[in-house]
């Protein structure tokens, strides 16, 4: 018989179990002899076991009964890989729905751990201790796994379903579908929406695949604890390939689908008769959703997407997006501001489908609704800003009209709604049949007269700044000769010296980075796929996980050193604390010693760069301690710093500069060519 699982725990993981700060844990580990000794990790990231932690507390008496369900999850989480735990959350949330039979086999130690969550379930809360489990499991696999926001599924399900609950009488059946659920939270949305249909009397079936079997499973379970009950039929299965919906039409279908899929199944769905609007190419598995929820509908029924936004534009899919435009069906697209999901850098967009009626040409079937929430709600260059899902909420819900114009009703859009506009179309079936919202909607004069005149100013006061930094740089006088070559020495050196410390950034564990944290919450994570990606850090570390694995936490005034031979960069850190995360170096200095602005000049150096690396490929690493400095006074070191930071000063602003400079010629341009120019 194999030998109960060791579950291991950090000293942050123990802080959050017990219900203290961190810090009451290290005294206690510091004062109490009897303390459990770490039996894994290091010195600096130790680990213990859970069993001996938990008799510690207890026998101490600082055992948290108010946080008996953190308790659980680390022996979830030592349970396996990600399919093991998923299944196992699984399984608590089928049981908690009151299934007591049929479901996954489990060895005898999981099944233990299940039976007694179901026990804490009974008395805490059968929803909040399975919500719980799924978020921390989805914490851990959040790079694995895509799911929808819940206020933007909130919206989604708002936009399907309200042009069919206003017509729906008691007793009638609604289904909504949805072919790619993931964890469920569009199908959630929805039953949260048709609660008040339930309570009339409507027989409300919601039915969900995935080809991938956990998260099937954990959808399952989460709409049988939400009240579904026995309406709910969610099936492990790929559902272009293997539809098992096809005699079951449905009202409403919300999807998320996959994004950028090449392997969706272009050549054995190639004569499928669901594309009656084309053969969706291979490079637009987006379309090939969007048609599969279509030819699912029942005729009037209503889907709603969730797209990149280059599904409106590319060229493969220009001839499906004309057949969509010219029988009526794409009945509106609204362009998302950036970070309402992932991809959080792009302007997703929702697109909603109707279902054609035989024989009925549809009020509105001529004109597409465009809305760009995009542009109503300009993201500025911080990433700090989350959505603001109640305006975002409230302008696309006005934009759609209280009549729900797209149901056929005799309802208007509200045609004066800025980056609102019901476009013809007949004029949108060009050569590329371009649905992008900011491609046909004008913004606001004043909102762009004020954009531009902002622009300016700033592009005006770089301009200044770029001369000044122009003329001292173009000052320096380098003709006089080296002399004698000063001795040169290595980071290496200088950190057996003293004189700096050289810390290499970590890879935090899974589960511990997490988006849209406050800066009071947490502090930044700094990625090499951040600095690859050009944007800033999305991701958090709150102080106990930072303390827990001993991140590597770069200060005002530290150096910050990229180890890639292609994307090598070395700077003076300004603004508050950011963690660092593999590939990425802290250097720190002794201010009696090193100049901070002279070494992070020299470290930069393209023939420094070129000696540390190794040569074999452009994405080799650079070995950081190899990296040369001249050894000269500090006075001397000074001189050149001050040198070098103009330098950098000058790389800064003429790199925004550029950047600025062409967004003003193409807003400028545009301005220009629709006729705006009063006089000079």
């Amino acid at each position: 018989m194999s030998s109960p699982r060791a579950v291991l725990v950090t000293l942050a993981e123990i802080s959050r179990l017990a219900g203290v700060g961190r810090a009451a844990v290290s005294n206690w580990r510091r004062r109490h002899p009897t303390f459990p000794a770490r039996v894994g990790g290091t010195d600096t990231s130790p680990q213990f076991s859970m069993s001996q932690i938990e008799t510690w507390l207890r026998d101490n008496g600082k055992l948290d009964k108010a946080a008996e369900r953190e308790w659980l999850w680390p022996r979830f989480d030592a349970l396996g890989g990600r399919d093991e735990t998923g299944t196992a959350v699984a399984e608590v949330g089928r049981r908690l729905a009151g299934d007591s039979g049929g479901g996954s086999e489990l060895d005898a130690e999981t099944a233990v751990l299940v039976e007694q969550t179901v026990e804490l379930g009974r008395r805490e809360g059968g929803w909040e201790t399975f919500e719980f489990l799924l978020r921390r499991w989805l914490d851990v696999h959040v790079r694995q796994i895509t799911t929808t926001p819940q206020p933007l599924a909130a919206l989604m399900a708002e936009l399907a379903l309200s042009p069919v609950l206003d017509v729906q009488e008691g007793g009638d059946a609604l289904t909504v579908l949805d072919p790619a659920c993931g964890v469920g939270h569009l199908l959630t949305a929805a039953a949260e929406a048709t609660d008040g249909a339930r309570s009339d009397g409507v027989d409300v079936r919601l039915l969900g695949g995935d080809r991938d079997p956990v998260l099937a499973a954990l959808t399952d379970a989460r709409l049988r604890l939400s009240g579904a009950g026995p309406s709910v039929d969610v099936r492990a299965t790929d559902s272009l390939r293997e539809d098992p919906f096809a005699d079951r039409p449905a009202d409403v279908a919300l999807c998320n689908p996959p994004f950028n899929e090449r392997e969706w199944g272009y050549e054995e769905l190639a004569t499928d008769a669901r594309w009656s609007h084309g053969l969706p190419p291979r490079t637009e598995p987006e379309l090939a959703w969007a048609q599969h929820c279509l030819a699912r509908l029942r005729p009037g029924g209503t889907a709603v997407l969730l797209l990149p936004p280059a599904v409106s534009a590319r060229r493969a899919g220009r001839r499906i997006r004309r057949s969509l435009l010219r029988t009526g069906t794409l009945r509106a697209v609204v362009a998302l501001p950036p970070g309402c999901a992932a991809p959080h850098s792009v302007s997703l967009h929702l697109w909603v489908l109707r279902a054609p009626i035989p024989g009925e040409e549809a009020q509105g079937a001529g004109r597409l609704l465009l809305v760009d929430a995009a542009s109503r709600f300009p993201r500025d260059g911080s990433r700090e800003v989350l959505p603001d899902w109640t305006a975002i909420t409230s302008f696309v819900r006005e934009a759609f009209g209280e009549a729900h114009s797209l149901d056929g009703g005799a309802g208007e859009t509200p045609a004066a709604l800025p980056y609102v506009r019901e476009v013809p179309v007949i004029d949108l079936l060009g050569e590329e049949a371009d649905l992008t919202p900011g491609r046909h909607i004008t913004p606001l004069p004043e909102d762009t007269a004020q954009r531009l005149a902002a622009s300016w100013r700033e592009f005006a006061e770089l301009a200044e700044g770029v001369g000044t930094s122009a003329r001292l740089l173009a000052a320096l006088d380098l003709s006089a000769a080296a002399g004698d070559t000063p001795t040169a020495t290595t980071v290496a050196d200088l950190a057996r010296a003293g004189a700096l410390t050289l810390r290499v950034g970590q890879q935090p564990p899974d589960g511990m980075v997490r988006e849209g944290l406050s800066p009071e919450e947490g502090i930044s994570l700094l990625t090499f796929s951040d600095l690859l990606s050009g944007g800033e850090p999305r991701g958090r570390l709150t102080p106990e996980d930072l303390a827990a694995f001993e991140a590597v936490v770069a200060e005002a005034g530290d150096i910050v050193v990229v180890g890639v031979a292609r994307n090598f960069a070395a700077w003076v850190h300004e603004g508050p604390p950011i963690a660092l995360g593999p590939q990425l170096y802290s250097v720190r200095v002794q201010p009696e010693q090193l100049d901070v602005r002279f070494l992070a000049g020299s470290l930069r150096a393209p023939a420094n760069v070129r000696q540390a690396g190794t040569h074999t490929t452009s994405s080799s690493r650079i070995d950081v301690r190899r990296l040369q400095v001249r050894q000269v006074p500090l006075e001397e070191q000074r001189r050149y710093g001050e040198a070098f930071g103009e330098l950098a000063a000058f790389e800064r602003l003429v790199g925004r500069a550029a950047e600025l400079g062409g967004t003003l010629v193409r807003d400028l341009g545009d301005e220009l060519a629709s006729g705006r120019l009063v006089g000079r």
